[in-house]
């Protein structure tokens, strides 16, 4: 693939070798006919319906520039839907933002029927092509043309408009399946990643509940787990919040750790020596357990990434058993832990609540085993995870690049 040199009018700045000349320019309307969805309700919706459907707001949830498996059946007569026929490019016409109605999924098989509250473009240009080209170059353009305000509408009238830039069929269908494979290539590294996850999730079930024990070097099980409160395992304390009111207190040197922060290796507060000394706050060290009490991360546990200060939303836990085997333990449990003490998500945990939790736990030699088992599969999970961000990555620069 070879830069082109944008003295050349109408040429993308990346393009595959042995295409040549200019793109076509044309208005949206003059190559496309429009046409609407028809309404099909979440009532609608069956299980092993007789015919495949699509809802407009399937569109922001479950499909990407591609749809060949479809999420949806109903029972409603054909007679009645609108029926989509292959190569169909489909867009919301309303939506709660600008953005998100700005969002095109090539329909590549026909027979499916669409919902109400969807534009549908019929072309000849290739519909997966047309996709990845409204949702990366013209997705702001899209998005700009939406009327409304807590309700965004987007007319076909609007779409005919849009200047497209297109070149030839052949090329049009390479750069549709080389991108195809590239989404192809992040959706196996999701499933990598899925698989990964899965095998931890089943591991730490093994695990704390004592169905996988590990043994000495004599070949011997280590000793015998003892139920105990986390107030014999640990001590605590949370920070405080200095004044908002005084300026001289905030942007300056020491990180200011939340509740949504306590697993982030940078964040956005900051506050001064001046306020630390004058408040509740309180500093931890990279590496010791926080834990989320309020907020939408109520529960949440991790190592710190950083030396900071804390607020009274996040408890420091500091131990003399395994970090990690805490850390991991405290997961597990989250959802128990959640469900107990936060009412239908509401209200708070405390220092107390925590204190008071009681555990089966191992030797300290098997904590460390532990620890040890579940921090490989982390370090796969964050290795592949790393892969997938390159991916997506290398996705987002080809798609800035290979349309105009």
């Amino acid at each position: 693939m070879a830069k082109n040199n944008k003295t050349v009018a109408n040429v993308p700045n990346l393009r595959f070798p042995n295409f040549k000349g200019d793109w076509k320019t044309d208005k949206m309307g003059e190559i496309s006919q429009f046409s609407k969805g028809k309404g099909i309700s979440k009532l609608d919706i069956v299980e092993n319906g007789t015919t495949e459907c699509i809802r407009y707001g399937e569109l922001y949830t479950h499909y990407s520039e591609i749809i060949d498996e479809v999420l949806s059946t109903t029972n409603i007569e054909k007679s009645k839907l609108i029926i989509s026929t292959e190569n169909d490019v489909i867009i919301p016409s309303s939506g709660e933002t600008p953005l998100d109605i700005a969002k095109a999924s090539c329909v590549i098989k026909s027979g499916i029927a669409l919902g109400g509250d969807l534009n549908i473009i019929k072309t000849d240009i290739n519909g997966v092509f047309l996709s990845y080209y409204l949702n990366s170059k013209k997705r702001n353009e899209i998005a700009s043309l939406a009327q409304g305000s807590s309700v965004v509408h987007l007319y076909s009238k609007q779409l005919s408009k849009l200047n497209i830039y297109t070149p030839l069929e052949n090329e049009q269908n390479k750069l549709a399946y080389f991108l195809t494979t590239i989404d192809k290539r992040i959706s196996t590294q999701n499933k990598i990643i899925e698989d990964y996850q899965l095998l931890k999730k089943g591991t730490m079930q093994k695990l704390f509940k004592q169905k996988l024990r590990f043994k000495d070097r004599k070949g011997a099980l280590y000793s015998e787990w003892e139920k105990k409160k986390m107030s014999q395992i640990a001590i605590f304390f949370s920070g405080g919040t200095p004044k908002s009111s005084n300026t001289h207190f905030y942007n300056g040197d020491i990180p200011f750790i939340g509740s949504g922060d306590i697993s982030k290796e940078k964040v956005e507060n900051f506050i001064t020596k001046q306020a630390y000394k004058n408040s509740s706050a309180k500093m931890v060290e990279g590496g010791d357990i926080l834990y989320a009490l309020y907020g939408a991360t109520s529960g949440e546990v991790a190592l710190s990434k950083i030396k900071g200060a804390i607020n009274q939303a996040v408890l420091c836990i500091k131990t003399e058993e395994v970090k990690y085997f805490i850390v991991e333990l405290l997961k597990y449990n989250k959802s128990k832990i959640v469900s107990k003490y936060l009412q239908g998500g509401q209200g708070n945990l405390s220092a107390k609540i925590v204190k008071d939790l009681k555990f089966y736990i191992p030797s300290v030699s098997e904590q460390q085993k532990i620890a040890n088992t579940l921090s490989a599969i982390d370090a796969k999970i964050a290795l592949e995870t790393k892969l997938l961000e390159q991916h997506k990555s290398q996705k987002k620069y080809l798609l800035q690049n290979l349309f105009i």
